[in-house]
């Protein structure tokens, strides 16, 4: 019996030792020793952590905030699902850390299907979160009787959803939009526009779907020309090419893409001296720091022909003085809707996580998931959780996922610690589908991939389905809330709701207090007079 157990540890110790020699080979991690102990390793450190969250959440509890929001700031991090998140905290340093919006006092799940779609897009999602109401995939502030592509259905304004930047208008507060998209991308639209489809950006992209761009008006002079967009105080993002004729060359030498001669930044300009009004244009970061904020009741900035850079390329590629961050333009915008005493509504969309995620490049949409981080903690920051609502959400999830049992100090963006059984090495992010296909597999089987490769920020993680673009994940995404009425946030429910609860939290649109109070006795009437026919039928 003795040399049985002898022989089991030394087979165990042999293969801790192999262990250890595949991680320093392909992983690279220290063991914990005496020498390197913290204060996780005793039962102290965890039960007075304990402690200090049961005391915040007490003091949540015992005291919600419940006086009106008069600002209301929303973040959405388009794609931004869990699991980016948890791989988000690795990535600044250590699994431990939280995320500036995970130290938000609520958190909450809500469900991201559209009316006909199990994984939503980009614009049904726009729709339920901005608007309070379902519609389907591909269409934006419009409900589900508008198919995509249906040329009429959404011009029928009965179809129409109204988002909370019309309420927030109607009840006199300031409003704007911040993102790293083009400015009339599908998430930004839903502040906005109403279309049977996401891709109607310009006048072009109306006449290949066999639509009237005379009957169907596109989603960028839908920005300039509409009510709700024309009274859009701020503008930050990405997208020139979709306010320019195709014979319009912008200032970094690209043409435009519209077809009708119109030149919608022009127009914009003409349009707010015609109301003697203060407003700027800018294009680039130059621009935007070299403007007195504070003498600006207008602000269109458009920073890129299309979508804005990805965070890390713009260090990268040397073009960091030219185009703003996420952060600087969420910072200008404050400043300009923040002079008024009136409140305002701001939305801010980090749209990069999700373009990354699409490429299967994990380590770029972590590293806009962190400038998206930095720009709600600025934002919480500025702001007094007394008076100013923050949410933080996303649209949709991806289908990266984290595996492979990795060592605690070991760079999320690398390879898992153990190889596989095939023997070869895979990284721990991965997709169940997309481009990285390529990475994964060859015509003998998967591929051998080295550490140096997925220090590359272009390179793409492994994924098992082969897609010239990952697509969407189905998951429940977070919610994160702080300030007025921020407990409405908690538990799981439809991603229409928060549109309502922000509304309800500001007392604005069609959740305002007055509006309830007068709707009972109508609601009461109607059931009195219904009775008293059931009575009469009696008779």
């Amino acid at each position: 019996m003795g040399s049985q157990i002898l022989l089991y540890v030394l087979i165990a110790l042999l293969i801790d030792t192999i262990r250890a020699a595949d991680h320093l080979k392909y992983g690279s991690s220290k063991k914990y020793t005496a020498k390197n102990m913290s204060p996780e390793h005793t039962t102290e450190y965890w039960n007075e952590k304990a402690q200090d969250i049961l005391k915040q959440k007490l003091v949540q509890v015992q005291s919600p905030i419940t006086n009106n929001a008069k600002n209301i700031i929303m973040f959405l991090g388009d794609g931004m699902s869990v699991h980016t998140v948890t791989a988000t905290r690795n990535f600044m340093g250590d699994s431990a850390k939280q995320i500036s919006f995970e130290k938000f006092p609520y958190f909450g799940l809500s469900k991201t299907y559209c009316v006909d779609s199990q994984v939503a897009d980009s614009a049904c999602s726009a729709t339920a979160y901005l608007g309070g109401v379902k519609g389907n995939y591909g269409t934006i502030g419009v409900n589900a009787n508008v198919p995509r592509f249906d040329c009429m259905a959404g011009l029928n304004v009965g179809n129409w959803v109204e988002s909370i930047a019309q309420w927030a208008q109607n009840a006199g507060m300031d409003t704007g939009l911040v993102t790293t998209a083009r400015v009339t991308h599908a998430s930004p639209a839903g502040v906005y526009a109403h279309t049977a489809q996401r891709g109607w950006e310009n006048d072009a992209e109306i006449l290949k779907s066999d639509c009237s761009p005379k009957v169907n008006v596109d989603i960028a002079r839908q920005l300039v020309e509409w009510p709700v967009g024309r009274k859009l105080k701020v503008i930050m993002g990405g997208g020139r090419s979709n306010f320019r004729n195709v014979t319009v060359i912008d200032e970094d030498g690209i043409a435009g893409q519209r077809y009708d001669g119109r030149d919608l930044i022009e127009y914009w300009i003409q349009d707010k001296r015609s109301q003697n009004v203060k407003a700027n244009y800018v294009w680039n970061r130059k621009g935007l720091n070299s403007l007195n904020l504070n003498n600006t009741d207008y602000l269109l900035g458009l920073f890129s022909s299309s979508h804005c850079p990805f965070h890390g390329d713009l260090k990268r590629n040397n073009i960091s003085t030219l185009v703003p961050s996420l952060s600087e333009m969420t910072e200008s915008a404050l400043k300009v809707l923040s002079k008024k005493n009136n409140g305002f509504f701001l939305f801010v969309e980090g749209a990069r996580i999700d373009m990354a995620h699409h490429e299967t490049k994990a380590r770029k949409s972590l590293e806009d998931t962190e400038e998206f981080a930095k720009a709600v903690d600025l934002t919480r920051k500025m702001f007094s959780e007394e008076d100013t609502l923050i949410i933080v959400t996303s649209d949709h999830s991806h289908t990266m996922t984290i595996s492979g049992y990795p060592y605690r100090d070991e760079d999320i963006t690398g390879l898992a610690a153990d190889q596989a059984d095939d023997d070869l090495p895979y990284t721990i992010l991965s997709y169940a589908n997309g481009p990285g296909f390529e990475n994964t597999y060859d015509k003998k089987g998967r591929k051998r991939i080295n550490p140096e490769e997925t220090i590359d920020p272009n390179f793409q993680y492994l994924a098992t389905v082969p897609l010239a673009s990952e697509t969407h994940g189905g998951d429940d995404v977070g919610v994160f809330a702080s300030g007025p009425f921020a407990h409405y946030f908690s538990g799981t429910y439809e991603q229409s709701n928060i549109p309502a609860m922000m509304a309800k939290a500001a007392n604005i649109g069609t959740f305002k207090s007055a509006a309830g109070v007068h709707a009972r006795p109508t609601v009461m009437a109607l059931f009195i007079i219904h009775f008293f026919i059931i009575l009469l039928k009696i008779r």
